[in-house]
């Protein structure tokens, strides 16, 4: 409006008069142009696959050793929003489909930036955070205690994270552009649940009287909006654990959080926001609950056919499988969701927060022999804690209540982006440092009210650690809520490492199972350097910590915050959003409030470095706040350690693939029926010969296709393995054997448009001698109706 009315002057005269006015012009076109250059950021989107190996390597989270991966579910990525100030400060956000963030990842990627960018990017304002999925590959962690299911470290797991999540920053780095970023809050009740309540409960009444839950139930979330493109992106942070698939699951999968983001990414595309428009249209959330709230990516070139004809069942028929055939591993088809040239993608992340004793099953815990609910302070059965387990919304289907529960962030945080309105301004800031947990020196508040200086701990495991949680039991004895521990495992314990009467105390009342602090052989078995990171946008304060807190103790920690960033500084006001970024840089297990950690559930008794573990972070944390208010720099003494160089792995290499004699690479040994015809709703499967997917792992590529026929003769690719609809699955006669089959399986959507349809499987096998050969496969033709 104002650059209309600047435009509406007009130059009239002759000489200097109209020298003048050209003068004139200049000076108030100058002044509208400062108008509209209202956009107070540089904002860019980036991400990339980190799905890595699909076979053969146990999954991190449950430390199930057998929960091998085989197939998956759908794909992983890096999803990563850099802001900047014009000639200013800068920093970067990456949100990873994985369990956690690794320290030796976050020091390889800093070193690969730095190679590449010189100081713009460092370990002071690039933060790197895990979404807790329970369903990827593991093995990219250095400390032995964190790889010992994985048969130690995972060369393959490591690489494609490293290398996914510079490819995420480069192309965020490379989409910047001048834009706005809108910032907007509000709750979602029914996606998590307090998996351990009888330690919330000892909490203290009035600071439980504070708060209608015993979990957090608002979302935080950030809209970008590019100045010409429009929005390109949302990231919002929101608490419940990523275990929605079970510990018997074997497909690589995002879990909800991964589950959310699909779906929301998709939700962007189908919608294809109109440049500079900051909303999508009013209708089209109404659309997304009536039809079943899973949206997905598929080309739209291809005409709906008007109904399933005689002709078309017979044109199907036509096309028998192909049979397995060689290709140029240039010739492996990139993913349907590989962006169009010139046009940046959609960036959408679900982040995790103070997810520690937060549950997604939220049906409650129930006693698989009896049905009946769990014991409430020790969540056993009959004192078995591996018959206790928590039920997802799916029940029993654990995909369902991955589905619903991501389906429930999806449409919280739709509601969030559309009806966003506060602007985020303000500087860019940043805070990090280094911290030696195992010995960090805390005041405390005594009961008298004065205060006492005591110390955090060496880290070690309590007992109740091994009873696992309601979301994935453990096994024999253990039971959550042992404050004493048991004289067998005691024994069992001593063969490894004796704790010293001082860990002992320290760690009191847990009683510790494993020592890891203190056992260094073959090298550390715990991290006792972790980092602490600020990071500012404007009223919006991210706490980067490299753990879980619980829902209490990430209240506490956030309040502490707050209260030292708006006490008495004008910058800051009741308007300031802080949020809580976990696991992120590195992984240290759990943090409780002192009062959860007397009680000694997992929780409490997976709290590292001792009851003052939280005291310490508050402290800490306010200092970084402190420095943060008074423009002051945080000096650190530590650096974590490199261990790369001493991993152990010992997982085997594949030796070769094999197929039957006649039989060749994608060759279909179980094909789609002759003549089929399929309704939406339905699964359809077909099973290929195949090699391990090691071999390969694809990086956004495809192992599964579905292709859809256009005309009589060109197939056009229209799910793929990243779609929630398409599933592969991967598998071996016998353990040891060279051969193995992909089962691909897929269940047609409802809104699928009708046609003719067929399977392809694509893989790269391993001969005895000689490089790896990519193959690729299809089934039969089949009609959709």
């Amino acid at each position: 409006m104002e650059a209309s009315a600047c435009l509406r002057y007009q130059v009239c005269g002759s000489g200097s008069s109209r020298v003048w006015s050209w003068l004139l012009l200049v000076l108030v076109l100058q002044n509208c142009s400062l108008a509209l250059s209202a956009s107070p950021y540089m904002v860019g989107m980036g991400s990339f696959d980190i799905t890595g190996p699909a076979a053969d390597v146990n999954m991190m989270g449950y430390a199930n050793t057998e929960q091998i991966a085989s197939g998956i579910h759908f794909r992983l990525k890096s999803r990563v929003f850099i802001v900047a100030e014009p000639n200013g400060k800068r920093v970067v956000f990456v949100n990873l489909d994985a369990c956690m963030a690794s320290q030796i990842v976050t020091i390889k990627v800093i070193e690969r930036l730095k190679a590449r960018y010189g100081d713009l990017y460092n370990e002071n304002n690039v933060a790197i955070s895990g979404i807790h999925t329970h369903a990827g590959p593991g093995g990219y962690l250095q400390y032995v205690v964190y790889i010992v299911t994985s048969l130690g470290f995972v060369w393959q797991s490591f690489d494609v994270i490293v290398d996914g999540i510079e490819q995420s920053i480069v192309e965020a780095h490379n989409n910047l552009h001048p834009g706005k970023i809108f910032v907007n809050k509000g709750d979602l009740l029914d996606a998590g649940v307090n998996r351990s309540p009888s330690a919330y409960l000892n909490n203290p009444a009035e600071e439980r009287s504070k708060y209608q839950y015993n979990v957090d139930k608002e979302m935080t979330l950030i809209k970008f909006v590019d100045d010409d493109l429009g929005p390109v992106g949302s990231f919002n942070w929101f608490a419940t654990h990523g275990t929605s698939m079970s510990r018997t699951n074997s497909l690589i999968s995002g879990d909800n959080k991964g589950a959310a983001a699909r779906f929301m990414e998709d939700w962007s595309e189908q919608n294809g926001f109109p440049k500079q428009s900051a909303h999508a249209n009013s209708d089209d959330l109404g659309t997304l609950h009536r039809t079943s709230g899973i949206p997905r990516r598929v080309s739209t070139i291809i005409p709906e056919p008007n109904g399933i004809t005689d002709d078309l069942i017979q044109l199907a028929s036509s096309y028998e499988a192909s049979g397995g055939r060689r290709l140029a591993g240039s010739s492996i088809t990139k993913r349907i969701r590989s962006p169009q040239q010139n046009k940046p993608k959609f960036v959408s992340a679900f982040c995790q927060s103070n997810c520690g004793d937060v549950s997604p099953n939220v049906l409650g815990t129930f006693c698989i022999d009896t049905n009946l609910p769990c014991d409430f302070n020790h969540s056993t059965c009959n004192g078995k804690n591996e018959l206790c387990y928590g039920r997802g919304p799916g029940y029993p289907d654990e995909f369902e209540s991955t589905r619903i529960i991501g389906n429930r962030q999806f449409l919280k945080a739709v509601d969030l982006f559309n009806s966003a309105s506060e602007e985020i301004q303000g500087k860019i800031d940043y805070r990090h440092t280094y911290l030696d947990f195992s010995q960090l020196e805390v005041k405390v508040s005594t009961s008298a009210g004065g205060q006492q200086t005591v110390k955090t701990c060496p880290a070690a495991m309590g007992f109740a650690f091994a009873a696992g949680t309601t979301d994935g039991p453990g096994a024999f004895d253990f039971s959550q809520g042992d404050v004493k521990g048991n004289p067998f495992w005691k024994l069992v314990r001593n063969l490894l490492k004796t704790p010293g009467k001082e860990q002992v105390e320290c760690q009191a009342p847990k009683p510790i199972l494993l020592d890891t602090g203190e056992m260094k052989e073959p090298y550390d078995w715990a991290p006792a350097i972790l980092p602490i990171q600020m990071i500012r946008i404007g009223q919006l304060v991210i706490l980067c910590v490299p753990g879980e807190f619980t829902t209490m103790a990430g209240r506490r920690l956030r309040d502490a915050v707050k209260n030292v960033l708006t006490t008495g500084n004008a910058e800051f006001n009741k308007n300031i959003h802080v949020v809580l970024a976990g696991l992120t840089n590195t992984y240290s297990q759990y943090i409780t409030t002192f009062e959860e950690y007397q009680i000694q559930r997992y929780e409490g008794a997976s709290t590292l470095y001792g009851p003052h573990t939280l005291s310490a972070y508050i402290q800490e944390f306010q200092k970084l706040a402190t420095a943060m208010v008074a423009d002051k720099e945080v000096p650190t003494n530590f650096q974590p350690p490199d261990l790369l160089n001493k991993q152990i792995g010992l997982l085997p290499g594949v030796v070769f693939d094999s197929t039957p004699l006649g039989v060749k690479f994608g060759d279909v040994r179980s094909d789609v029926p002759g003549n089929s015809t399929f309704n939406k709703g339905s699964t359809v499967n077909a099973t290929f010969y195949s090699a391990c997917p090691r071999n390969d792992v694809l990086t956004d590529g495809t192992f599964a296709l579905v292709e859809k026929l256009d005309g009589n003769s060109n197939w056009v690719p229209v799910y793929d393995d990243d779609d929630w609809s398409l599933r592969f699955k991967w598998s071996r006669p016998a353990r040891l054997s060279s051969r193995s089959f992909a089962t691909l399986e897929w269940t047609i959507p409802e809104d699928a448009a009708s046609g003719v349809y067929r399977m392809r499987h694509f893989g790269a096998s391993k001969p005895m001698f000689g490089s790896i050969r990519h193959f690729t496969g299809t089934s039969r033709a089949f009609a959709v109706r």
